[in-house]
Order: structure tokens, then C-alpha cells, then sequence
């Protein structure tokens, strides 16, 4: 076949990559030259997605896989159309914010030709791709859907850093806007994708019909919605527990010992671009969801309500040193995507304490960069909060930070017994 896939970012390359190894022809469409030019020189763009660049090295040389910033190079002749372009939430209103994708729907609908199966990745809104796409591509291409092209949605159910695993272990959910479709979408990542037996599931692995855009749209945004709402519920019990001299995690380790039973952890932070955005992705369609909104906002609270916590313990935070131990969301993972960095330094500062950062894949320039003043472990400090649960943080000691009064440990990651002697408050254990 003949692919195009449209966003070569951390989601939309890898995925490039695969189909071009399962040996399609693979053109690239990105509106980054750079990007462009670092792919087509056989160099990953960005950093930390494993065997991404060894496969790079392999497929460019080859000539199946290109990347051009011209949509008129990529789309006619396509046999599919993949699309993985960020959507966007409102940070006030939580409304979503589809600009970028509006404009990858137009270009692609302009040079779109008969017989191309068009397939939306990035997370959607229930009945976006039947509602928005659908119409978008009809008035931009003068094609009819089911007659001259296709229409599916099949969301990505991957994380950076390990996508090509991740599409080899999870079902390939599909959905499309007619029988037809649905054939044409199973056909296709039947073609492009191979899959790890999970005698674990239902029904073997492979891709997975859900019959409708909806029902696929849904699929994916119940599924990081849970997680969301999870965490929340784990976040609630925390607070709870701490104010009760409870350990959380004894309890949680306790209640999962049956198997209806399956809470997170709590921790100082949601970040990344999932989690955090598809609640509010669900909520822009199911106003009535409380049960999501109120996760959400707990979930988006907990920076300011350890720090308040750590004020409470220390007194008047103004002037003090205050260390924020990781600017990744999440542990291992160079991005800061909605990383809890970001409200924790601001209500550091918010109470008068000079705020330094601290991460071990970033250099002091790229945290400066971030808007972060760098810290060097070694360095004195009055508080340090652990936000991102790196390996290197868990064998953190107070020798390490000097002066320490008090270790905010958001993440639950350092040794209680390497701390003792130092005030340590763990999220979810009594301070």
C-alpha cells in the first residue's frame, strides 16, 4: 500500500516507521521543516522512543519512508490516510481546541483522491469524526464518504518511549461510518501491524471492530478516563488517610489483594498529554459526567494542597529554598506536558520561596529555557518536593540536599528509613 500519515510527532512517526516496516510505501507530512529534514537525513527528531532510531537508519535508506512538509506530495494516489494531529482543551473553559487539526482536515481534504481510506488517530470527542471530519473532507474534496472515500476512527492506545511495543501488545481498536468502512479499516491495520498473543483477553489479539466512530471514540477516552477518575479516588483516600495517621498504601496493597479491586496510587500530579486533557475532551459532550469533573479538579489541586501542607509544617515559606525534584511528568520521560512542575513551582512562589529545579535529562539551559532557575544536588535547600518519580530520586538521601527540613515526597519513591531523622510527608501517609 501506499500511506500517508499526517503529524510526524512522538506518536505519528513511530507509527510511520511501523507501517513502512510492514512494508508499505510511507510518505510523512509535517509543518516542521526541521523535523522534515532531521527525518529525511535518517536522524530521530526527538529523543527516547526506543529502537525508533535504528529502524530510521534501516527505512530511509531503503526509500520507504519520506517526509515532506507538501500535502500535495503525500495525499493523492493514497491508498490510507492516517492522521495523529494534536487536539487541544482550553485551559479555562475545557472547551477543545481543534485549530490544528482543523487545518490538517482542509489540506488533506484538497488533495484527497477517490478510493482512500481516511483514518483519525489523535483523541476525539465522541461524534467528532462523524460530525466535524465528515463534512470537512466532503466540502473540501468534492468526494462523497462511502462512495469515493472511507471514514475511521481507530485511537492509539500507545506511550512514548515504548509505542512500538505498546501497538504490538494492545488491540487495534477500529470504527468507521459504514459496513464498508469498517471492512476497509480492519483490512488496513491487519496490513501494518503484528501483534503479542494475550491469552489474558477476551477474544485474541489482533484489531478489533467496534462498528461505529462513537463507539470507538468512546473506547478511548473511557479508557484514560478511568485512570483519571482512579487516581482521583486514590488522591481522596490519600488526604484522607494522611489526616488520620493512615498509610494509604498499606490499605490500597490490602484492597487490591481481591481481584474487584484495582486503585492507583496517589501522587502529587497527572501530567502528559492524556490524562490530564481526556476527561475534559469527554466532559465537552457529557456535560452531566460530575463524577469525571470532580476527579479532574481534585487531581488538578493536589500541588497546591501538599505545598499548603508543607507550609503548615514549616511555617511562612518566604524566603526559604524550595527544590522541585523533576520537571518530567513522568518518571524516564524527557516531557513536560502538563507536568505538575509547573503548578507546584507556581505555589512555591506564590508563598514567597525561592524556587529551584532540578531533573537529571535536562541541562541547566533547557530548564531555564522551561522558566526554571536549575538546582545541582548538593546544593542547600530548606524543602524539597519530589514531583517526578525518576530512578535516580529513589535513592536520594537528606546528605544529598543540605540544610533540609522538610522532603515532600509526591511520588512515594525515597526510603523511609534513609530519611529518618528528616522530616519526610509522603502523599497519602500521616506527616
Amino acid at each position: 500500500m501506499r500511506i500517508a500519515v499526517v503529524a510526524l510527532g512522538k506518536i505519528g512517526l513511530p507509527l510511520a516507521v511501523q507501517f513502512a516496516a510492514s512494508g508499505h510505501e510511507v510518505i510523512g507530512v509535517d509543518v516542521n521543516p526541521t523535523a522534515v529534514e532531521t527525518i529525511n537525513a535518517g536522524r530521530e527528531p526527538f529523543p527516547g522512543e526506543a529502537h525508533l532510531q535504528a529502524k530510521l537508519s534501516e527505512l530511509i535508506p531503503s526509500g520507504r519512508l519520506r517526509a515532506t512538509t507538501d500535502y500535495a506530495e503525500a495525499i493523492p494516489g493514497a491508498d490510507a490516510v492516517v492522521l495523529v494531529v494534536p487536539v487541544f482543551v482550553d485551559d479555562v473553559t475545557w472547551e477543545p481546541d481543534f485549530k490544528y487539526m482543523d487545518s490538517a482536515t482542509r489540506a488533506l481534504a484538497q488533495h484527497l483522491t477517490p478510493g482512500t481510506l481516511v483514518s483519525y488517530e489523535t483523541t476525539l470527542p465522541v461524534g467528532t469524526t462523524r460530525n466535524r471530519w465528515k463534512p470537512m473532507l466532503e466540502e473540501g474534496s468534492g468526494l462523497v464518504e462511502g462512495k469515493d472515500f472511507h471514514l475511521a476512527y481507530s485511537p492509539e492506545r500507545v506511550l512514548t518511549g515504548r509505542v512500538f511495543a505498546d501497538l504490538r501488545k494492545y488491540p487495534k481498536l477500529v470504527g468507521a461510518l459504514s459496513d464498508e468502512g469498517n471492512r476497509r479499516a480492519r483490512e488496513f491495520y491487519e496490513a501494518v501491524l503484528q501483534f503479542d498473543e494475550r491469552p489474558d483477553l477476551p477474544r485474541p489479539n489482533g484489531v478489533w471492530d467496534l462498528g461505529t466512530t462513537e463507539a470507538s471514540e468512546m473506547a478511548k477516552l473511557a479508557e484514560t478516563t478511568y485512570r483519571d477518575v482512579n487516581i482521583g479516588l486514590a488522591n481522596q483516600f490519600g488526604l484522607f488517610a494522611a489526616a488520620h495517621g493512615i498509610d494509604v498504601y498499606k490499605v490500597i496493597e490490602a484492597c487490591n489483594s481481591q481481584p474487584y479491586s484495582h486503585i492507583h496510587r496517589p501522587g502529587i500530579a497527572v501530567g502528559g498529554h492524556c490524562i490530564p486533557i481526556y476527561p475534559r475532551l469527554y466532559l465537552s459532550t457529557d456535560p452531566d459526567a460530575d463524577i469525571v469533573r470532580v476527579a479532574r479538579q481534585l487531581n488538578a489541586s493536589m500541588p497546591e494542597r501538599l505545598v499548603a501542607q508543607a507550609e503548615g509544617l514549616l511555617g511562612d515559606l518566604s524566603g526559604l529554598r524550595a527544590v522541585v525534584l523533576g520537571a518530567a511528568y513522568r518518571g524516564g520521560v524527557k516531557e513536560t506536558a502538563f507536568s505538575g512542575v509547573f503548578p507546584t513551582v507556581k505555589a512555591l512562589r506564590d508563598r514567597g520561596a525561592d524556587v529551584f529545579v532540578h531533573d537529571p535529562l535536562y541541562t541547566d539551559d533547557e530548564l531555564r529555557a522551561l522558566g526554571f532557575e536549575p538546582y545541582a544536588i548538593g546544593g542547600e535547600a530548606d524543602l524539597a518536593v519530589l514531583q517526578t518519580d525518576h530512578a535516580a530520586y529513589r535513592e536520594l538521601s537528606p546528605a544529598d540536599i543540605p540544610g533540609i527540613r522538610l522532603l515532600v515526597d509526591g511520588r512515594a519513591a525515597t526510603d523511609a528509613a534513609v530519611w529518618a531523622g528528616t522530616p519526610r510527608m509522603v502523599v497519602g501517609a500521616a506527616a
